[in-house]
């Protein structure tokens, strides 16, 4: 039986270090009765060895060792949940400033913030910039959990003054549907089952809001169906068909397509999966297609429906840049877009990101997890779409091509919100 891409919800948590992301996940997926036994004696064990006298719940998703020496998060756990009614992908991202790259591949594929702020603390600088890392990767739905409300003995006003940083900030970012919610992840109060102790509170529990989100928009566009060719299969008795996972919208037998960036356009006559010959291939599916004519597409080139994507050798972008050392204009490297990789060339920077007002200002450079608007050339022709638009094909990283360091994820256009 194949999930459909609707019963799946991807989610990733946001938010700075130390505000509890990591116990948030390990409380749910505790009190869901998603882990073995000997996962909770793994936790237990650690736990005992930190000096810790009960459990730990961040060790259930911290698994590296220097994670569980320093008490942070360091890479990207991905864990696996179910309940009847959904199944769930978790990223849990790191917080510190140092790992915001790790932060960007977590939410890259997310229909879902789950941002955790210390009631305490209010909203962070990383906390800003993770909210609007996540905004610019597409995600359009959060859920709050304003966590460690035990501290502050349940306070409403506490809560509410997070709610009032919070909201102007995710309505100028362009969430559309926001769910805040008092917890204490520590103690597993509103995260699973409800608290006891607010009467003023009578929204759902973060495991509620998470099953009444809308799930499958990591794979969903505004556009036609996008097929970026990874493997052309040669078939027994010849002819060949042409391999790739499905984007944007569904592909079904007997669509036009056409071949880019050669512009030749033809039909399918037949779609196969793992599963054997299907009539339609949703977004998220992976599969490999006949068509009526013969072409001589290769890897690299795409498929593709009306609207058609744009070809180009350059175009605007936004840029989270990860490297150590600053962008700057002119500068070389290598560009990895679906499945076409070449050379590339910074034309110029317009500008960087501010995360506090969220403007753009001048700049000649972008520094380590800085933000900012460039124009890019390529060597190649790439086939785009604007990111706004579809998350795959408007979607690249940038390389440096002496290290083979991921050194920028890119996004194609700019967020309505800059």
């Amino acid at each position: 039986m194949i999930l459909a891409t609707k019963d799946l919800l991807r989610l990733a948590t946001v938010g700075s270090v130390d505000d509890g992301k990591s116990t948030l996940i390990g409380r749910l997926l505790v009190d869901t009765r998603q882990l073995f036994d000997d996962q909770l004696d793994a936790v237990a064990a650690a736990s005992e060895r930190r000096g810790v006298g009960d459990l730990d719940l961040s060790f259930v998703t911290d698994g590296l060792r220097a994670e569980r020496e320093q008490g942070i998060t360091i890479d990207v756990a991905y864990r696996y949940a179910a309940t009847p009614t959904r199944k769930f992908i978790i990223a849990d991202c790191p917080g510190h400033v140092q790992y915001t790259r790790n932060m960007a591949t977590g939410a890259s594929t997310a229909d879902l913030a789950l941002v955790v702020v210390n009631v305490a603390d209010g909203l962070k600088e990383q906390t800003r910039r993770h909210l609007c890392i996540a905004a610019l990767l597409g995600v359009r739905t959060a859920v709050v959990a304003v966590n460690k409300m035990d501290t502050v003995d349940w306070s409403e006003s506490a809560f509410r003054a997070v709610l009032d940083d919070l909201t102007p900030l995710t309505e100028r970012l362009g969430f559309s549907a926001v769910v805040a919610i008092p917890v204490s992840a520590l103690k597993g109060e509103n995260v699973v089952e409800r608290s006891e102790h607010i009467e003023w509170y009578d929204g759902p529990t973060v495991l509620q809001a998470l099953e009444a989100s809308n799930a499958g928009s990591w794979a969903a566009a505004h556009n036609g169906a996008r097929l970026p060719i990874q493997w052309v299969l040669r078939q027994n008795g010849g002819g060949r068909t042409y391999a790739g996972m499905i984007n944007g919208a569904t592909m079904h037998v007997g669509d036009t397509v056409t071949l880019l960036p050669a512009g030749v356009t033809t039909t399918i006559t037949g779609i196969r999966s793992g599963t054997g010959a299907r009539n339609a291939a949703t977004p998220g599916l992976s599969v490999d297609l006949d068509l009526e004519h013969e072409t001589d597409a290769g890897r690299s080139d795409m498929l593709a429906t009306e609207p058609l994507p744009t070809v180009t050798k350059e175009f605007e972008a936004t840029i989270c840049w990860f490297g150590e050392t600053p962008m700057t204009s002119g500068q070389r490297l290598r560009l990895k877009h679906t499945t076409r990789a070449t050379q590339a060339r910074v034309s110029a920077i317009a500008g960087a990101v501010d995360i506090e007002t969220l403007g753009v200002t001048d700049a000649s450079s972008l520094a380590l997890n800085d933000i900012g608007i460039v124009t890019i050339q390529t060597a190649d022709a790439l086939v785009v779409d604007q990111y706004s638009q579809n998350r795959v094909t408007g979607s690249f990283v940038l390389i440096d091509p002496v290290t083979n360091a991921t050194v920028a994820a890119g996004m194609i256009g700019r967020a309505a919100f800059l």
